[in-house]
């Protein structure tokens, strides 16, 4: 409507979990950051359920590249932002354990209620009118997020946090 209305392009760009250095490590959200700072710090991490729920993690530094691109779109069509891709909450815990060299097990909780079990994005209309793809592959992606968090001081990257 307001393209229409008002002559202002507009896009839409809805994003899967996007993570990455500089992610806010407080609060429900960010799991990669939440569980990796857990681990730099030596404490286990806590996965609410079994773990076995499924997420489309996307790297921020793709994302940036899909917002760059996003103006110059021909169409004003919502764009999914993400890899296609599902990991496991459970499969997530094990690659950061391994970057980090944690090697305790998590704490496991009760599930959340009203969480969505499994959840990806398709990204076949960015690839169309964005001419976007993910580039940055999920165990790249994870040491990149790492070696960043691990570089900080522990009173600088808001370490302290269960997850």
């Amino acid at each position: 409507y307001f393209e229409g209305a008002h002559g202002l392009k507009v896009r839409i760009l809805r994003y899967a979990n996007v993570y990455g250095p500089r992610q806010d490590p407080h609060g429900e959200a960010g799991v990669v950051t939440i569980f990796a700072n857990a681990m730099l710090r030596g404490e286990r991490p806590r996965i609410f359920g079994d773990g076995t729920q499924q997420r489309d993690f996307v790297y921020v530094g793709d994302v940036v590249r899909a917002c760059l691109a996003a103006p110059e779109a021909p169409s004003s069509d919502p764009m999914n932002i993400g890899t296609g891709s599902l990991t496991s909450v459970n499969e997530l815990y094990r690659a950061l354990a391994d970057i980090t060299g944690f090697a305790e097990p998590p704490i496991y909780g009760a599930a959340r209620p009203g969480e969505v079990h499994s959840i990806s994005l398709d990204p076949a209309l960015a690839r169309e009118h964005l001419g976007w793809r993910p580039e940055t592959e999920l165990a790249a992606g994870l040491q990149l997020t790492v070696d960043y968090f691990g570089g900080l001081p522990h009173d600088v990257g808001g370490l302290p946090h269960d997850g």
